[in-house]
């Protein structure tokens, strides 16, 4: 098994093989360790793949294929290239709690870190000896954060990266043990946070991340994102092929939402009235009502790998032809 793997099978192992159960990133373990090589220059950085994208107070940092970093301080009509990222693994998520400090992570279980919004990065953690992925970082402020990837690894830390700690998840009723690809953080209110994860499950903290339970959504389908709306609170998931899940009383009910889109939502956001979603259709969804309903605001011919809403109310889409132009008519601000 060759440690690293072309670009456009790093595509297709995140969002089909890993997110559906199986990965061939890691089909073997103990295998030799992976050189750890920095990002090369690239002219063309934001035609790369890119799987997620933050904000950084004003600026956007987005994050993909070979380690590519790319910043944008207009909003993201102009783009370029981080000046040094120690890492040219496909970088998964990438998060930031104010306009300097920020993470990403990735294969190689890899945790990068900025101290000057995006320009350059350090390494904190990698495990390249054992093929298991990151897929998704959050961080509630400079010190305390969680990442969480590949066969229910999850990580905590409490000194902003410098030592990461194991957590163990409960394991869901009928198995033996938990084995699930975990997908996307997203907070709730308070001390809440979330974890969307495989075969419709959901886990949830409500004490900062220390302990976890599952919220059974009733559906197998795999759930890449989630969202709390604002302002009252509804609770919405969403994932492969199509399926958004929303609950009014906390995750104890669950009712499907039909959506004008057949892909798989890779991404939804919570912005103040309003919600937006991206799929692999390369439709840009939003709903006004909570998520009761959607429409499709654009639509584009590539599959939509995520969108990040900007300072300005733009939607920017990501594909995995790297950066779209920014989709304007948004009326709701971040």
């Amino acid at each position: 098994m060759h440690g690293r793997i072309d670009v456009m099978n790093v595509w297709k192992t995140l969002l089909w093989l890993a997110l559906a159960g199986f990965s061939a990133l890691a089909a073997a373990q103990g295998m030799e360790p992976v050189p750890v090589r920095a990002a090369v220059a690239d002219r063309f950085a934001d035609r790369a793949m890119m799987l997620d994208a933050a904000l950084a107070g004003e600026r956007v940092v987005a994050v993909g294929a070979r380690g590519e970093v790319i910043l944008s301080d207009d909003g993201g009509r102009q783009w370029r290239q981080a000046r040094q990222v120690p890492v040219d693994f496909t970088l998964t998520a990438v998060g930031f709690v104010d306009d300097k400090e920020g993470w990403a992570v990735g294969h190689g279980g890899v945790v990068i870190h900025t101290a000057d919004g995006g320009e350059t990065w350090q390494l904190q953690r990698s495990a390249t000896d054992v093929d298991q992925p990151l897929f998704t970082v959050y961080f509630r402020d400079r010190q305390h954060g969680w990442a969480a990837g590949l066969w229910s690894l999850l990580l905590q830390t409490e000194d902003g990266g410098k030592t990461w700690t194991t957590l163990h998840l409960p394991v869901a009723a009928g198995s033996k043990r938990s084995d699930l690809n975990l997908l996307r953080f997203f907070p709730g209110s308070g001390d809440t946070l979330y974890l969307a994860a495989e075969q419709g499950t959901l886990f949830r903290s409500t004490d900062a991340g220390q302990h976890w339970d599952i919220l059974a959504t009733g559906s197998k389908a795999s759930l890449w994102s989630g969202a709390v709306a604002q302002p009252a609170g509804a609770l919405i998931v969403a994932g492969l092929g199509g399926k958004l899940l929303r609950s009014t009383d906390g995750g104890s009910q669950w009712q499907t939402v039909a959506l004008p889109t057949s892909g798989s939502i890779t991404r939804v956001q919570a912005t103040p009235g309003l919600l937006t979603a991206s799929s692999l259709e390369g439709k840009i969804l939003q709903s006004r009502d909570e998520g009761v309903s959607w429409q499709v605001l654009w639509s584009a011919p590539q599959g939509l790998t995520t969108i990040l809403v900007n300072r300005l109310g733009q939607v920017l889409p990501f594909s995995k032809e790297g950066v779209l132009k920014p989709v304007e008519g948004v009326a709701a601000k971040p």
